[in-house]
């Protein structure tokens, strides 16, 4: 009965280390969605054409086609659609500080789970 128990005790141990791990990867994923959206509010704001952000989606999606595992892939899409919205011309040209001010403006996106 013993040993039984200790069993049981490392299936628990082992379950909370995969619930552990998955609490950080979607804590990550989180972390990347919610840069995602800023960058996208921020756009707005600048009033990007639908044309340009269609390529910058279009883009993201054609560099992520292969897909992998579907929760790896997903966020190399987000991690991928957050580099291409930070290279867009529109947020460079735009001054450092403005873009700041504009964020702290604008209604942060809360994701509560």
């Amino acid at each position: 009965e013993l040993q039984q128990k200790v069993e049981e005790t490392e299936l628990l141990k082992m379950e909370l280390q995969m619930l552990e791990t998955e609490r950080v990867r979607l804590s990550l994923v989180e972390e990347k969605f919610m840069d995602v959206l800023q960058l996208l509010q921020q756009l707005r704001d600048l009033n990007i054409s639908k044309r340009a952000l269609g390529k910058i989606l279009l883009s993201t999606l054609e560099s992520c086609r292969d897909p992998q595992n579907g929760r790896a892939h997903l966020f190399e899409v987000l991690d991928t659609l957050h580099h291409e919205l930070t290279a867009c011309e529109l947020l460079q040209s735009q001054p450092l500080g403005q873009a700041q001010d504009r964020r702290a403006l604008a209604n942060p996106l809360l994701i509560s789970c």
